[in-house]
């Protein structure tokens, strides 16, 4: 510690920053002002290119964990706990124009396959994959995961020198390899050997724009209706019971309304990235219950693009119902001159750390693509077309006082 403060009134890292205006073209503030009932950013936004090329390009002004890995410090059983420290080391990085973004740094090559005998619950989490998954997203039209670009943090600039967490201060050290290296302390266990390292100094992340505060755009964290069980024998209903949709659609909201629908819309979002990590899902409150699901934290996809994970489909294969508008962004994506592969891969080009899949992933997504369509086609054969495609294509414009409103 001692050394730290030394270190920091040497670089004169103590006197307090002048206070910065609030610009109204702000890249950060023009995001948020700009969801709606439809999704996080309107189709073809500039304000959303313009938000990736200042997150990619300002420099970071502060450091410091997320408010879950905090909550954590000093308030963990670890005896409790089977996920190795550093699984969910992530930082929040602030910007000028007070803008703020979520770093999650590389932690697994992109050439590298998660491991067999890995359970969902004890991955990787991958920053590329959060990347991936911010384009395929937007390529389905759904517009609901923030937007993510990877960049190259110099660790000691932009981390260590900005940072006044004290914490996140102790964590860093120089290993034998030279490099500049920091692991999460304590969210689970403390050791060296789960922390990530620059090469000496620089080091892969991504970083996923904030939300709007929950002050100003408040919403709801919802357990999954198909969520999975987290211990290592055990299963939940809808794992041994092919009719637990019919139970699912007694409950209020997804009797009515789109819920059900949209919880389908993101199992097949899940099953095309291989994410069996969707334990909750958010809204805004000010949506309704009809409201967009927030597609967040995806950074446990891509990470076998040898297996098809079947099971992550089983709302849609269940309870064989999906929208309009969904199947034939689908069925667009099929053919061969719009292939999703293709898609993706012209999409990720534009990120700084392309290539962010490799090209066994990038298959990976047309093969799934299949699966899904022939699911749907299952559905359509055992209860006719009219029964199992939601017609969501007339739906009204959505009016003005729907969007988010900030007050500055």
């Amino acid at each position: 510690s001692r050394r730290h403060k030394l270190y920091r009134e040497e670089l004169n890292l103590t006197s307090p920053a002048a206070p910065l205006p609030l610009r109204s073209d702000a890249s950060w503030l023009q995001f948020h002002l700009g969801i709606s009932r439809d999704g996080l950013y309107p189709r073809s936004s500039p304000t959303v290119d313009r938000l990736l090329h200042d997150m990619q390009d300002f420099p970071t002004i502060s450091a410091d964990y997320s408010q879950d890995e905090k909550a954590l410090l000093g308030a963990c059983d670890c005896s409790q706990i089977v996920k190795p420290s550093g699984v969910h080391l992530k930082l929040v990085l602030r910007f000028q124009d007070f803008g703020k973004a979520m770093f999650k740094p590389m932690r697994q090559k992109r050439e590298e396959e998660t491991p067999e005998d890995f359970f969902y619950f004890v991955d990787f989490q991958r920053h590329n994959a959060e990347i991936a998954a911010f384009h395929l997203d937007r390529i389905l039209d759904f517009r609901r995961v923030p937007p993510t670009v990877g960049r190259l943090i110099n660790v000691t600039k932009e981390i260590l020198e900005v940072t006044k967490n004290e914490i996140l201060q102790s964590v860093f050290f120089v290993s034998p390899a030279s490099n500049v290296c920091f692991f999460a302390k304590c969210p689970y266990m403390c050791k060296t050997e789960y922390a990530v390292c620059g090469n000496p100094h620089l080091l892969e992340g991504s970083l996923s724009a904030f939300l709007p505060s929950l002050n100003l755009a408040p919403r709801l964290s919802i357990p999954n209706p198909w969520i999975r069980s987290y211990s290592f024998d055990g299963k939940e209903e809808w794992e041994v019971n092919p009719l637990y949709c019919n139970t699912v659609r007694e409950i209020y909201p997804y009797s009515t309304g789109n819920r059900l629908l949209n919880i389908v819309d993101m199992a097949i979002f899940d099953f095309l990235i291989g994410n069996m990590d969707r334990h909750h899902y958010e809204m805004f409150t000010k949506f309704g219950d009809d409201g967009f699901l927030l597609h967040l934290d995806n950074a446990r996809g891509f990470g076998r693009h040898s297996h098809d994970e079947t099971s992550i489909l089983a709302p849609l294969s269940q309870c064989c119902i999906i929208k309009r508008t969904t199947l034939l962004r689908l069925q667009l994506l099929a053919e061969p001159e719009y292939q999703l592969s293709n898609v993706m891969r012209e999409s990720l080009l534009q990120d700084p750390l392309a290539p962010v899949l490799t090209e066994p992933h990038l298959l990976a997504l047309d093969r799934r693509l299949q699966l899904v369509l022939k699911a749907v086609e299952k559905c359509i054969d055992t209860y006719g077309e009219a029964q199992v495609v939601a017609n969501d294509t007339t739906q009204p414009e959505a009016p003005a006082s729907d969007r988010v409103k900030m007050n500055t």
